[in-house]
């Protein structure tokens, strides 16, 4: 059963799935916010909302490397790999993935750190039952997950960082609002939230 984390909680991956990991993806979901009362009732949803994953990879000197996000669907050296824009948040399930080769990441790259923003500017007060998740893409079982529940009016979100640590990786919820509205926008804030 996979754990549902909290702000700032770390746990090992390689602990937690029982074994050594060949690859995960992250999977970010969300739906648009019903709005007035007989939306509420009737579970109509308060209109499309496009918001975008991204990964910032980051050496040891927290120094960015790379960035995979709607505008580079791919890592420049092919490791990780992301499933393409969701501009409406409908349906169930994950919305946007990062597929993550970890045997093929280079060693120079030592954090990965995931955003998610509204490259349109809507605020997470039109956003629900955001989460983000991590899955053994080996056997397709969620090892973490962590809500984004907050609501506010932000546009983006440090979601959380994956980080090599003694031979295995570390994930961390992070979970700090912005008002970005692109990855490259978040990059300092991701190397803030590492520090």
């Amino acid at each position: 059963m996979a754990l549902t984390l909290s702000k700032q909680q770390t746990i090992s991956l390689e602990k937690t799935a029982g074994s050594a990991l060949t690859s995960i993806s992250l999977g970010l979901g969300w739906d648009a916010a019903k709005t007035g009362f007989l939306g509420k009732l009737m579970g109509s949803g308060g209109g499309e909302i496009d918001l975008d994953a991204s990964c910032i990879l980051l050496d040891s000197s927290l120094k960015p490397i790379d960035l995979v996000w709607f505008k580079q669907l791919q890592s420049r050296d092919g490791s990780i790999k992301h499933s393409g824009d969701n501009r409406t948040g409908d349906g169930d399930g994950d919305d946007e993935t990062i597929r993550v080769d970890l045997q093929r990441l280079p060693a120079t790259v030592q954090h990965l750190v995931f955003t998610v923003n509204s490259f349109t500017g809507q605020n997470f007060e039109k956003v629900e039952n955001a989460y983000c998740r991590i899955v053994n893409a080996g056997n397709n079982s969620e090892l973490a997950r962590f809500n984004l529940s907050e609501r506010g009016r932000h546009t983006g979100i440090v979601m959380a960082s994956l980080s090599r640590q003694n031979g295995g990786w570390d994930f961390k919820a992070i979970g700090t609002t912005t008002n970005g509205r692109t990855a490259d926008d978040l990059v300092s804030l991701a190397v803030q939230a590492l520090r």
